[in-house]
Order: structure tokens, then C-alpha cells, then sequence
């Protein structure tokens, strides 16, 4: 029996994935009750994840926050008591008054990532506020850094291969991503290239689900994909594979390239990926042979020491085999750079100079690293006790008793249960926001499908009440989503017809009109000289040992295994964590398992200095020896001792852009139980 008064309306999601789903979003008595795919966006083509997909339960489920609460229990014990709006922002308004008055405003930390990815939800209000605070500016580099920097130096943020035309590939590799979880529109483009007689190579530690169907998988020990890249580079010059005439006329740097290739035998590099020569040989002559040929280039290779380095690389093999020029020919990084729209302006206030504080090192910062001290820290869009690295020096830190921690969110997080002050946020079905897509080729402005559940408000319009409440409002501030959506679309070369063309497609317009662009045709490099450039001098200047140095494994016979933590379909990142109850497994290949006495099911500790996980044990074929995985995403409830994999990495940073090392973390485990 269906609801006569239901009503199926168009949205889309922001959320952190390439994808950038069109929806269509069912409500009946003001309330979600489906939310479905839909054909506005074609690579959505009418299907989603099951993440989203239990959006319902997400807005309605017992850890959504309705109200304004304050903190009444010990710091992580998650006792608050109801509060008004006016209560609660009465309140941090003075305390944000107090921090800036007696230490500074770099004594305020805003702490904010990808929890939204849509442009009003993020450096709008909320930016103005800090800025005109004189707050601390945060490095947003726990993911995307390292492998962004390398993009944007070598390529200048050309677009890449959209998805779409992967099915025109002759060859596919995918590398250092799972796109069955993380992006699982693509697999079915992967899957129809292969119909049409493509081969598939994956280069992944684990055997994904694409891996598992490939002609090759190489299975690298974490780290060494900056010496498989070289590698095959250095083989695409000595067997004249390599394009010349391309590079001459296209490319700088091919020559530095080369040299610092040259050491990088297949030998050498098999020998410290631990794979077969044989196998990486077959990669590089496959490739060399193979027209078009596309990469995807994900981000589970930036994740280690090596990761800008690894990343450009893996970036630099199309200009050297001369693999651009035809449709499905080329790479994919992030196409976001497809659209022109800026939020530089909407705070209305221009970036203090103020320190900057890389997000990595959180836990240092909150537990005495730095000066002045951080004092007041302010939690949205994120949720760091579960996401940043070195995770007990983040617990500590929370822990402190003189620091006043606000976290505006819409569920009661791991990070919430340490908060002074809990703010209810609105998800992008209870407000306007506007999104692309960085692997599809899409833009989105998605109005409200209902009304703020409880009384939870939007980001803008949060913040822009504490700019009010504390006398830093000025004439001509934007302060609603109309208002900065408009503005929004005014930075673009095109805004109004982007604006005309939403409005007639039901809120979703591609980034192109008959076909996806080609690279080096229909879009060059956006770099100073319109160049590829192979060696950018900042970026050598930037890492520490000049790019493409390689830098060794970090394990030590204290600790030899290599602890992945990738993605899984059940959380985006740490994202809709509450809804996934079950007890997480530690996966170790069956040789590491034997040689501890480990059988599946065992209660385990797995450790290292910085801290320790206790979970049961899963022993996993798709693993390589040496290598354990504890995905990322897990809440504090998903583990024995609510610790997740985040304890266990280091803090440590990437050769470029300051980015995360999660993959650097190397680990040891026992039997307990």
C-alpha cells in the first residue's frame, strides 16, 4: 500500500566520495522515509551505497542530536543536560570573549574537515568568525594532501578521465584505491572496459574485490609504490617505450625525471615491493603496449612517508609512455577542479595571519606542543577522537580540564562525549547545498527535502549568530544560504548559466555537454607554462629529500607487521559510525596468524609505543604476509577497549603538503583470550 501524500523529492549527496550521487528522497508527514538514487546524475544511474541509503535511520536514530545540551559529567563520560539555543550560544560566545581576551586568538582552534564537502557548509560564516577572531588556521591535511600537492605541481589540476569513458580503455589500472567501496559507481565502467576486452592491473596490499578479478594484482608491501612507479619508468626509457617526441613538446623535467629513475631497476624494486619481478615487468610492457590506458590514482598510496613523491610518480606515467590524447586515455586524481566556483570571498573577511596548525598533530598541539596553548577548541564537520592520528595523545588532550571544546554535529560522536558545549546540526537533506563530484563530472544544488529535525540549525547559520552575539557583524555580510549561494555562483566565469541550467535540470548539471574532455584536447594543464611538469622545483624544494627520494620501511623487529586501515562500505570515513554496532576484526594473512598462535575469533592486542587496539581476530587470505588491516572509521563501541586503528599511527608526516601516515604504522600482536 504506498502513501498518497508521499512525496519523491530530487536532492543529492555531499558527502566525502567521487561519486556525488543525485537522489531522489521520499518524505511523507515531514519525515524521510527512503532515500534512492536517481538518473540525474548519469553515473549515479539510479543506485547508491547502503550507507546512504540508511539516511532515515541516521536522522532519526537515538544519537541524533534534537537540542542544545551541556556538559553536567566527567569529561568522556557523555552526561549533558538540555539547554536552549540562546543558553548555548550565549555561553560559547563568552567563552570564545574570555579565551581571546586573556590568551590571544590563536588560543582558539576551529577543527573542521570533510564532514559536509558541500561549499556552504564550510569556509563561509564559519570562516569569517574565526578570521575576524584572530584565530589559529588549521592545515586540513589528513587526507587528499600529499596526493593534491603532486596533482596541482605536476598537472596544475588538469580534470582527469571521467568515468564514463573508462569503458574505452583498453587497459585499467587501478592504484592504491577500492573503488567497491569508496567509489563503487566505477566499478561497473572497469567491468564493461573489460567486456569490450580490456585487461585490469591492480596495485593494492590487499586483494579488493577488483583485485580479485584482475589479470594482475600486484600486492606491494605498504610504502614501496614510489619505487614500483620509478621502476616503471626507468623501464619505459631503457626499452624506448617512452614517448619523446610528446615529452619534448609537452613535458618539462622528463630528463631530471629520468636520472632519478635510474637507479630503480625491476630487480631492485620488486625486491622492496616484495613482489615477482616477472609480475612487475608484465605491468610495465602491458602498459607500454596498451592504447588507451587510463589510472586511477586513489589516495591509499599518499598515506605513508613516501606518499607526495608515490602520488606524482604514478601521475607521471601517462606524459612518459604517451598515454594522453584519446578518449580513455590518461589518469584520474580529482575532477573537482572541473568548476570555477570559489569560496575565497563568502566570509567577507580576508585569511588572518595567524599560526597554522596542522591537523595531524592535534594531540600534540592540545597536550602542550606550541604557543600559546590552545584553549578553546571548536569541533564541526568532523570528528577527531576517531579520525586523526596518534588518537590517546587526542583522548588526553580532550581530556584537559582547562580547555572548553564545542562540537556542533548531528549525532553524539566519540569527539561529543568530551565536549563542554554540544550544538545540533542540520544533514544536507534539512538545508540548501551546493556540491560537485570529484571523480563524476557533476554540480549539484540540492534545496531542503524537510524541515531541521529537533532543533538542529545550519552550519551559516550558527556562526553567523556568534558573530553577532560578540560585535564582529559588518554591513554586507552574507548571512543565509541564498544569499552565499548566490554569491557563490557570481565567482564563476559562467554563474549564470549554471544557475539557469540547475534550475531547469532539477538541481544537477554536468561538467560537459556531448562527452566527457579529453586530456591534452579538450583540457591542458593548468600549471604557469601550460606545461606537464615531471620535477616542479617546489615540490623538490618541499620534500625533505628532494622528490622521488625514497625513504625506507619504518618497521623495526619490535614491530614488523604494517597495519592498513582502509575504507569500508560501511562509513564515509568516520561518518554514520553510530549506525554500524557490530564488534570490528583485526584481518591477518594466515602465516602471521600461525606463527602467533592465532585462529579466527581469538581476542587480540595489537600494539606499539603509542598505544594499543584489543579486538578479535580474523584471518584473511586477501592480505599479504607482513601486512595487517584494522579499517578506518571505527567508533570508540566497534572495539574491546574503544580504542580504534587511529591509536596505533603515528603522527609523523608525508614528504609533501603535510599529510597523514596512517599506513606508516607499524604494529605487533598476541593472543590475550
Amino acid at each position: 500500500m504506498t502513501d498518497a501524500a508521499a512525496q519523491v523529492l530530487p536532492s543529492a549527496c555531499p558527502l566525502d566520495c567521487p561519486d556525488s550521487c543525485s537522489l531522489d528522497v521520499t518524505v511523507s508527514g515531514g519525515r524521510v522515509t527512503r532515500v534512492e538514487g536517481s538518473a540525474r546524475n548519469p553515473v549515479t544511474a539510479g543506485f547508491i551505497c547502503s550507507k546512504v541509503r540508511a539516511l532515515p535511520e541516521h536522522l532519526y536514530g537515538p544519537e541524533r542530536l534534537l537540542h542544545p545540551a551541556l556538559r553536567v559529567g566527567g569529561r568522556g563520560e557523555g552526561r549533558f543536560r538540555p539547554a536552549s539555543w540562546d543558553e548555548a550560544l550565549d555561553l560559547v560566545a563568552e567563552r570564545l570573549r574570555a579565551t581571546v581576551e586573556r590568551h590571544g586568538g590563536e588560543a582558539v582552534l576551529p577543527f573542521c574537515y570533510g564532514g559536509s564537502n558541500g561549499y556552504l557548509s564550510q569556509d563561509t560564516t564559519d570562516a569569517r568568525l574565526f578570521r575576524r577572531l584572530g584565530a589559529s588556521r588549521l592545515a586540513r591535511t589528513v587526507c587528499a594532501a600529499a596526493a593534491g600537492r603532486a596533482y596541482a605541481g605536476l598537472y596544475g589540476r588538469m580534470p582527469g578521465v571521467a568515468p564514463e569513458d573508462y569503458v574505452h580503455a583498453r587497459l585499467v589500472v587501478v592504484w592504491g584505491a577500492n573503488p567497491s567501496v569508496s567509489s563503487i559507481h566505477l566499478v561497473p565502467y572497469v567491468q564493461e572496459a573489460r567486456r569490450r576486452g580490456a585487461r585490469l592491473v591492480v596495485v593494492d596490499p590487499r586483494r579488493t574485490p577488483l583485485a580479485g578479478q584482475a589479470d594482475l594484482h600486484l600486492a606491494l608491501r605498504p610504502g614501496t609504490d614510489l619505487p614500483v612507479a620509478l621502476a616503471v619508468h626507468r623501464w619505459l626509457f631503457e626499452s624506448g617505450a617512452a614517448d619523446l617526441g610528446f615529452l619534448a613538446a609537452h613535458a618539462t623535467g622528463w630528463e631530471e625525471l629520468r636520472r632519478r629513475a635510474e637507479p630503480w631497476t625491476l630487480e631492485r624494486a620488486a625486491a622492496e615491493a616484495e613482489v615477482a619481478v616477472a609480475d612487475l615487468e608484465a605491468f610495465a610492457r602491458l602498459y607500454a603496449e596498451s592504447s588507451p590506458a587510463v589510472v586511477r590514482c586513489g589516495w591509499g598510496l599518499e598515506r605513508n612517508r613516501n606518499g607526495g613523491s608515490a602520488v606524482a610518480a604514478v601521475l607521471a606515467l601517462p606524459a612518459v609512455a604517451g598515454k594522453f590524447g584519446v578518449r580513455g586515455g590518461g589518469f584520474t586524481q580529482s575532477n573537482s577542479s572541473l568548476w570555477d566556483l570559489s569560496t575565497e570571498d563568502l566570509p567577507g573577511e580576508p585569511p588572518a595571519p595567524t599560526r597554522i596548525v596542522n591537523m595531524n598533530r592535534l594531540g600534540q598541539v592540545l597536550t602542550g606542543s606550541g604557543e600559546p596553548p590552545v584553549k578553546l577548541l571548536f569541533v564541526y564537520n568532523c570528528n577527531p577522537l576517531a579520525t586523526m592520528p596518534d588518537q590517546e595523545k587526542v583522548r588526553a588532550g580532550l581530556a584537559r580540564e582547562d580547555l572548553f571544546t564545542v562540537v556542533f554535529d548531528q549525532v553524539m560522536t566519540d569527539t561529543a562525549r568530551y565536549a563542554d558545549v554540544v550544538l545540533p546540526a542540520t544533514t544536507f537533506l534539512e538545508r540548501r547545498e551546493v556540491s560537485r563530484g570529484y571523480g563524476a563530472m557533476v554540480l549539484h544544488d540540492a534545496r531542503p527535502a524537510i524541515a531541521p529535525v529537533g532543533e538542529s540549525r545550519s552550519n551559516h547559520e550558527v556562526f553567523a549568530e556568534l558573530c553577532r552575539r560578540l560585535g564582529l557583524e559588518r554591513e554586507g555580510d552574507l548571512d543565509d544560504a541564498d544569499a552565499l549561494a548566490s554569491a557563490l555562483f557570481a565567482s564563476s566565469r559562467r554563474g549564470d548559466e549554471l544557475v539557469a541550467a540547475l534550475a531547469a535540470r532539477g538541481g544537477t548539471v554536468l561538467g560537459y555537454d556531448e562527452a566527457p574532455p579529453v586530456q591534452m584536447v579538450d583540457v591542458r594543464p593548468r600549471t604557469s607554462d601550460g606545461k606537464i611538469r615531471l620535477v616542479p622545483e617546489d615540490l623538490d624544494h618541499e620534500a625533505p629529500h628532494g622528490l622521488y627520494a625514497y625513504q625506507g620501511d619504518p618497521a623495526t623487529p619490535r614491530f614488523p607487521l604494517a597495519l592498513v586501515s582502509p575504507a569500508t562500505n560501511r562509513t564515509i570515513s568516520s561518518t554514520l559510525g553510530q549506525l554500524y554496532r557490530k564488534q570490528a576484526a583485526l584481518e591477518l594473512h594466515p602465516d602471521d596468524a600461525a606463527a602467533r598462535g592465532i585462529a579466527g575469533g581469538d581476542e587480540v592486542r595489537v600494539w606499539n609505543e603509542l598505544g594499543e587496539v584489543r579486538c578479535r581476530a580474523r584471518v584473511a587470505r586477501d592480505l599479504r604476509p607482513g601486512v595487517a588491516m584494522l579499517p578506518k572509521g571505527l567508533w570508540s563501541h566497534n572495539t574491546l577497549n574503544g580504542a580504534t586503528s587511529n591509536a596505533l599511527a603515528p603522527s609523523t608526516l608525508t614528504d609533501l603538503a603535510g599529510g597523514a601516515c596512517f599506513n606508516d604504522a607499524r604494529v605487533q600482536v598476541e593472543k590475550t583470550g
